[in-house]
């Protein structure tokens, strides 16, 4: 399946109960995660029955993964999106709640769930439908922001919910009141089957710039939407706007990470790929952990990084994203199987 096709799928797995996701060093103060954006539900035509068709739904969405990855890695996050009150948004908040995610700032509302539903034509290529318009998660409204915790530490926002209205309003007015005080991490993430316009996502980019403190894109979404760049370049390009921290991974390629004072390359953990859904969402996710427990989440720690620093941090993310890599679904890794 196309990575660009594809919002963000989760396999229904055994779920840690809320008591067991406990911070790594419980005797220090708790750093807390605001992640923000679509939570969704995947679903995959499986075959025909006498009367229809067997279907597939599974949680999932970018930043619902990235939410569940950090939990996972034993840190204390919220989820800040607007979910159904129908079945399949109960299912997803379940997911959340059974992760160990702080759900108090998710809006229900009686506007449908999010699908993406994935099957195979008549001439037996793979056929992909999205239905999102008028659904819950691109509904989130200004006035949620009240909902919010007051001890924020870092804020994550990306893909799809950054350019569909009125959400994408809401998270610009989020980051416009806590840049400067809060740590912003952004992952472009782009889905072109729910905003085929490449413009939209290249101008939340260019706002996003002079904004974001922790910049994470992929190569490939580098590559739409500036094409011909390299990752060198476009770091230093993203350092020149204010951003902190600026990181490109490329795949089977490795990572670039550059600070104002610092770049590290480092490459790929060696894997036996099975499927690639959740890789970025994990990568990001560890990412933040290792600068959470090693008291880098901060603007100014995030400029003085060293390069051996850098090294140890993007190679504790590329680790952690190859963990997923080698499982089904967006299964990303607990704490614990990253020593």
């Amino acid at each position: 399946m196309p990575e660009k096709i594809k919002a963000g799928m989760l396999d229904p797995l055994p779920f840690l109960p809320r008591a067991v996701m406990t911070p790594l060093n419980p005797n220090e103060s708790c750093v807390m995660f605001v992640v923000c954006g679509e939570a969704l539900m995947d679903v995959f035509a499986v075959g025909p029955t006498a009367a229809g068709m067997t279907l597939d739904a599974r949680v999932g969405g970018s930043p619902f993964n990235a939410a569940v990855g950090l939990a996972r890695l034993a840190q204390p996050v919220a989820f800040f999106s607007a979910v159904s009150r129908d079945f399949l948004g109960e299912r997803l908040v379940q997911t959340l709640v059974a992760e160990g995610v702080d759900t108090s700032a998710v809006q229900r509302m009686d506007a449908p769930t999010t699908l993406g539903l994935v099957g195979v034509d008549s001439q037996g290529v793979p056929s992909y439908s999205f239905y999102g318009q008028g659904c819950a998660d691109r509904l989130l409204t200004t006035a949620a922001l009240a909902s919010l915790p007051q001890d924020i530490d870092a804020i994550h926002l990306g893909s799809f919910a950054t350019v569909v209205e009125p959400t994408a309003s809401t998270l610009r007015a989020l980051v416009e009141r806590e840049h400067g005080r809060t740590l912003i991490a952004y992952d472009p993430n782009i889905r072109l089957n729910v905003e085929p316009d490449l413009t939209r996502w290249g101008d939340m980019l260019q706002w996003m710039l002079t904004r974001t403190d922790l910049l994470k894109i992929s190569e490939e979404d580098l590559q739409l939407l500036l094409p011909g760049v390299t990752p060198e370049e476009f770091a230093r390009r993203a350092l020149s706007h204010g951003v902190k921290l600026a990181v490109v991974t490329r795949g089977s390629g490795g990572v670039v990470g550059c600070t104002p004072n610092a770049c590290a390359t480092v490459p790929t953990t060696p894997v036996e790929v099975v499927d690639t859904v959740g890789a970025g969402d994990t990568f990001q996710a560890a990412l933040l952990t290792w600068l959470a427990e090693h008291d880098a989440l901060s603007v100014p720690a995030l400029a003085t990084l060293s390069s051996a620093d850098l090294e140890l941090a993007l190679g504790f993310a590329a680790r952690a994203a190859a963990i997923t890599c080698s499982r089904r679904g967006a299964d990303m890794p607990r704490r614990s199987e990253l020593g």
